[in-house]
């Protein structure tokens, strides 16, 4: 049997849902594809309704921290598709 602490517990549940939602959106996605929806009208919706949503449950300033922190990622090119993992 495997001990957990509640932490430890939490994090794996977190990275399951994580994991699923991820699943989720990738059959949205291929579905919106397959109907003829551009890449670009995809991306952009889908990131004003996660916008909408954390601005509605987290309030304004902390979706803007949240999108320097994003924005920074960016710039290290943590989002380029043939990025080198070392």
């Amino acid at each position: 049997m495997i001990d957990m602490h509640g932490a430890e517990l939490d994090e794996l549940i977190a990275a399951e849902k994580k994991q699923v939602a991820f699943e989720y959106h990738n059959e949205a996605w291929a579905d919106g594809i397959c109907d003829g929806i551009e890449a670009e009208i995809l991306a952009e919706t889908a990131i004003s309704t996660a916008l909408t949503e954390l601005v509605r449950r987290h309030g304004e300033s902390e979706v803007l921290q949240l999108l320097d922190t994003l924005r920074q990622r960016i710039v290290e090119g943590e989002f380029l598709p043939d990025r080198n993992l070392q």
